[in-house]
């Protein structure tokens, strides 16, 4: 996707977080607390990445998943602002995601922390991946 599309279809905000590996603040983005079923997908390429079924409390103020779908997301080391993390960026697009780290809930221990506004959650899918849509 060129750059003049992509200023087009995002916010600023999601411009910033996606491209430029910004961070949103805590306990602002849309779904921190949202406890909706669904699949949560890339705001950039429309990728799935988690399932509403991995979704938890971390109490961090960002949404936070013990695992993504498999395949969506690939990691790179992060030194930015004079700390060692580990960056999570979509599989599909590499668009920034958020950061993953190691005290996160059973079974992985992983908390995969993202921004609510790299996000879209798409509430016609279960977390199984079967089409909602029509259904009665």
């Amino acid at each position: 996707m060129d750059d003049t599309d992509l200023r087009r279809r995002l916010t600023p905000e999601q411009y910033h977080v996606t491209q430029d590996g910004g961070t949103e603040r805590a306990f602002t983005g849309e779904y921190w607390d949202c406890h909706d079923d669904g699949v949560y997908r890339c705001v950039v390429c429309d990728a799935p990445l988690y399932t509403s079924d991995t979704k938890y409390d971390s109490g961090t103020g960002w949404p936070s998943f013990w695992q993504p779908i498999e395949g969506a997301v690939d990691t790179r080391l992060d030194t930015s602002h004079g700390m060692v993390r580990t960056e999570v960026v979509c599989a599909s697009c590499g668009a920034h995601l958020g950061h993953v780290f190691d005290d996160g809930p059973r079974p992985t221990g992983q908390r995969f922390c993202m921004n609510s506004c790299a996000l879209r959650l798409d509430r016609d899918t279960d977390p199984t991946g079967a089409d909602r849509a029509g259904s009665p």
